[in-house]
């Protein structure tokens, strides 16, 4: 079974990194660019799992976790925060708006790849 996983992030580098990492694992990623895209490419998927930055321009994590948990199909869709960002109250923030995972870049790929197993398997 192939999870599909839709990868958001202002950062090319980071996207494709992210690609790299879950594709040879037999995850499907979908990438957008920022909060609003991001939601725009959730139109047409079924996302087993999301991964998201929070500092983007246009709509930033907080913003796209809030727009996903809003529609009723999305409504129990795992969202992992990918992100610089360590501070306890942004993780905070981040539960309260329906994240249910975060991980610090840099990112370890084996880690992601379970974080994601086992939130979308």
């Amino acid at each position: 079974m192939t999870l599909e996983i839709l990868a958001v992030d202002d950062s090319r580098t980071m996207r494709d990194m992210i690609r790299l990492a879950l594709t040879p694992a037999g995850f499907n990623v979908h990438t957008a660019d920022d909060g609003i895209h991001g939601i725009e490419v959730l139109d047409g998927i079924e996302p087993d799992a999301i991964i998201t930055d929070i500092n983007m321009p246009r709509m930033d994590g907080f913003g796209f976790i809030d727009a996903v948990r809003d529609q009723e199909q999305h409504r129990a869709t795992p969202i992992l925060v990918l992100t610089t960002e360590a501070a306890p109250e942004l993780k905070a923030r981040a539960r309260n708006a329906g994240a249910t995972g975060w991980i610090v870049k840099p990112f370890d790929p084996a880690k992601l790849i379970k974080a994601l197993q086992m939130v979308a398997g």
